[in-house]
């Protein structure tokens, strides 16, 4: 064998016992855990299961309004914006709307 084969062949051995014992090398963590680490905050993935349960959970507690399904392409006269629970609606009268892309939909608080 020539001595590019036998340096490249020490240097994965290396590397696979460093892996294997869990030494410190950087940028590669080892195969085996010594210990549970926790982060906290936002999941670094988009659909992971935390993720998940805190937007369910935000779109619950949002939404205690409930749509109907009356629809209408303009608002009544004399209307005005209030929040309610969160949510921006139009208040006209006794009737609740919400802009539902390009028409408002009639919603019961």
């Amino acid at each position: 064998m020539n001595m590019k084969t036998i340096k490249w062949c020490l240097a994965v051995l290396a590397v696979a016992a460093g892996l294997a014992l869990d030494c410190s090398v950087p940028g590669i963590t080892g195969l085996a855990i010594s210990q549970a680490q926790a982060r906290l905050g936002r999941p670094l993935t988009p659909r992971s299961v935390a993720g998940v349960g805190r937007r369910t959970t935000r779109r619950v507690t949002r939404r205690v309004i409930r749509r109907s399904t009356i629809y209408v392409a303009r608002l009544p006269g004399s209307c005005r914006t209030v929040v309610l629970d969160g949510v921006h609606v139009w208040h006209c009268g006794n009737t609740y709307y919400q802009s539902a892309g390009g028409r408002y939909v009639v919603v019961y608080p």
